[in-house]
Formats: structure tokens, C-alpha cells, sequence
């Protein structure tokens, strides 16, 4: 065999391993996921010895639990081309209210007030981007923006209450049961119906269709102003429940408390393979993603980085994961 044969021969078995990668990363993203997340578990063993046990995976759990929650709001959006960047502020202000109307409420009206305002916030933002056709990215956070002034009022009627949590939220947040998360009783039933809602529903066809190509989506008759404005309301829905679960696992007061998860929010739902130009990706990726980020966090903190060298990496983590899927799915953002 001549040196230009064997060399064409080697290319042929690059081009084909090249080619398996792609698939496999396509369509089975959460494989390589879970490798990754495998990895980042044995390279924490290493650094700090007799760390992984059953407590600490009980605790990365309650902790990646809000974090998937509100990456699975992500994740909606983004499978229609958008980001929504109020999932922070919607979480805190749902979180916020159930602790200043628990005190003089049923716990049970106290959620529904504060899902009602989160679902509230999401009709806005549905509002603006399918019926004003102002971009995700600046419509969610103008309403961002305005739920952050209008909780700044709401605090000052407030002052004379405090804030007080009902039990079943503290109980779902911190609490185990034979060493399980509580939080999976809330987590669990979602992510099955989010699951479900994606692949077997008509409702979920329709925003893999209008990602992949809204104007073709239009054509074949679907309204496509009413299927954004449902979108964002169940978005906020989903991030007010994960603020309420956030705020059960924290227990602390604040107008903020679940803002700094929503950089994190995104990063997970990218690296769980849930393309930012829409039309690609599911939930069962972005969980992994969300223990991926949450492993990681625990590596950062035993090797003593700045809250500051995370966030650093969290932004990285995003450029890089969407570069290397552009690169290996040949995607492209049409223009």
C-alpha cells in the first residue's frame, strides 16, 4: 500500500469518527453530557478526597434543582429563537411576594398571588414580542426592568409586615426525605410534563416549527402571535416556581435573591444542546446541563475562585458550547 493510500485511508477514518461525533451530538446530546458530568465527579473526587457521598449528591441536587427550573424557561424560549432575560427578576419577585403576603394569607393564596404576578409579567413580554414584535432579548428585559422598579414600591408598603415563608416551601427547599431531595416532588412531575409537552404535544411541535423557520410556520397557518404569548406566560410560570423553590432552599429576603441564577439559566440550557437560534434541543440536556453547572460550581469553590473568575466562566462556557455546536452541526443563523 502506497504512503498517498494509507494517508487517504486515514482521512477517510477521521472524516467518519468526525461524522459519528456530529451525529451523536446531534441527536443524542445528552450522551456526551453525561460523560462530561462523569468526568467533572471524578475530577472533584480527586481534588478533594471523600467528597462525593451521598450527602453532598443529595445537596448538588437541591441546589441544581432551582437552576434547572429556571433553565427549563430557557430552554422554551430559546427553541424559538429567543432568550428571555426576565427569568431572574420574575423568580425573585415570586419568591418576594409569597413572603410578604404569607404572613396574612393562606400559604396556598400567597403562591397563587405569586404565580399570578409571574404569569402577569410573562403576558407582557408575550405581549411585546408577538404582537409588537419588539426582539426577546430587549422586550424581556424592559420587563425585567419595570417588575425591579415596581418591587422597589411594593417593598415600601411592605416594611411594616416583613417577611415571613410558609413551611411548605422551607420544607420543599431544605428538606430530605430518606436522604432525598424534597424538591424532586415539585421537579420531577414538572420536568415529565415539559418533557412531554416538547415531544408529544401538538403546542410543542409548534415551537420546534417556529424556531426552525417562523416564516414557513406562518404560511402553513399557524398562529404564531398566540403561540408566543402562551410560551412567555408558562416561561414566567415555570421561573416563578423555581423562585419559590429557590427561596425555600436560601430562606433569606431579598428583591434579588434568584438574579444571579440567570446567567447560569442560559449556560445551562446551552450546554444542555438547545440551539440559540431555535428550532433544536430539549429538556432532558438541559438538566444535565444544570448538574454540570452545579458540579462545576463545588470544583470552583474547593479550588477557591472569586465569585467574579465563576461568572467568567459561566460567560465563557456559553461562547465556547455555541461555537463548538455551530461547528460540529453546521447550524447557521440565516440572515
Amino acid at each position: 500500500m502506497t504512503t498517498a493510500a494509507q494517508t487517504s485511508g486515514t482521512a477517510e477514518q477521521g472524516r467518519s469518527l468526525f461524522d459519528s461525533i456530529k451525529s451523536i451530538v446531534r441527536e443524542r446530546p445528552v450522551i456526551p453530557l453525561i460523560l462530561l458530568l462523569i468526568v467533572l465527579v471524578i475530577v472533584l473526587e480527586l481534588v478533594r478526597p471523600g467528597i462525593v457521598r451521598d450527602r453532598w449528591i443529595a445537596n448538588t441536587v437541591k441546589f441544581a434543582i432551582p437552576l434547572a427550573i429556571l433553565a427549563a424557561s430557557q430552554t422554551l424560549t430559546m427553541l424559538t429563537g429567543g432568550i428571555d432575560l426576565s427569568v431572574g427578576v420574575v423568580a425573585s419577585m415570586a419568591a418576594y411576594i409569597v413572603g410578604t403576603q404569607a404572613p396574612n394569607n393562606d400559604p396556598i393564596v400567597a403562591i397563587a398571588l405569586a404565580l399570578g404576578a409571574a404569569a402577569l409579567a410573562g403576558l407582557a413580554s408575550g405581549i411585546g414580542v408577538a404582537i409588537f414584535r419588539v426582539h426577546p432579548l430587549i422586550m424581556t428585559l424592559a420587563v425585567g426592568l419595570v417588575i425591579v422598579g415596581l418591587l422597589q414600591v411594593y417593598q415600601r408598603t411592605t416594611l411594616g409586615t416583613g417577611t415571613e415563608y410558609p413551611e411548605v416551601i422551607k420544607w420543599l427547599g431544605v428538606g430530605l426525605s430518606w436522604g432525598i431531595p424534597n424538591s424532586l416532588l415539585v421537579f420531577i412531575p414538572l420536568a415529565l410534563l415539559i418533557g412531554f409537552g416538547l415531544r408529544r404535544s401538538g403546542y410543542g411541535r409548534l415551537l420546534y416549527a417556529i424556531g426552525d423557520n417562523e416564516h414557513a410556520a406562518r404560511l402553513s397557518g399557524v398562529r404564531v402571535w398566540q403561540v408566543l404569548i402562551v410560551l412567555y406566560v408558562i416561561s414566567a410560570i415555570i421561573a416563578g416556581i423555581g423562585g419559590l423553590v429557590f427561596v425555600g432552599l436560601i430562606q433569606s429576603s431579598s428583591l434579588q435573591i434568584a438574579a444571579p441564577l440567570l446567567l447560569p439559566s442560559v449556560a445551562a440550557a446551552v450546554i444542555g444542546g438547545t440551539s440559540i437560534f431555535g428550532g433544536r434541543g430539549g429538556y432532558a440536556g438541559t438538566i444535565v446541563g444544570a448538574l454540570i453547572l452545579q458540579v462545576l460550581t463545588v470544583l470552583l469553590t474547593v479550588l477557591q475562585m472569586p465569585e467574579g473568575t465563576r461568572r467568567i466562566i459561566f460567560g465563557l462556557i456559553v461562547l465556547i458550547v455555541t461555537a463548538l455546536y455551530v461547528r460540529v452541526t453546521g447550524e447557521r443563523r440565516e440572515t
